[in-house]
């Protein structure tokens, strides 16, 4: 069967906007999203993850992957740390990757 790509955009909730609102507990979430994303990068199911650099409101990070199922999506973009931990929201969609430099 032929895997499905799904994206999903991540946003940090509103307090996080600023720097100041940081600690270690905020830090160490996303060591582990970079690393999780990381981990599923290697094992060929992220196909690109990155975030825009402006820190304002307008901000946000995609995850583009593939996967089996819709269901398997969706558990995939929960259980990324910075999403389970709550320190950014995520919103799925089905994508289809239409061109990518080699």
């Amino acid at each position: 069967m032929e895997k499905l790509q799904f994206l999903y955009q991540l946003k940090l909730i509103p307090s996080l906007l600023s720097e100041e609102n940081w600690t270690d507990r905020e830090n160490d979430i996303v060591a582990r999203h970079f690393e999780a994303l990381q981990k599923a990068e290697q094992e060929g199911t992220v196909i690109l993850a990155g975030r825009t650099l402006n820190m304002d409101s307008d901000g946000f990070g995609i995850v583009i992957f593939e996967v089996d199922s819709e269901d398997e999506a969706q558990l995939f973009m929960e259980t990324d740390p910075a999403v389970k931990e709550g320190i950014m929201t995520a919103t799925l969609f089905p994508y289809r990757v239409a061109l990518m430099r080699s």
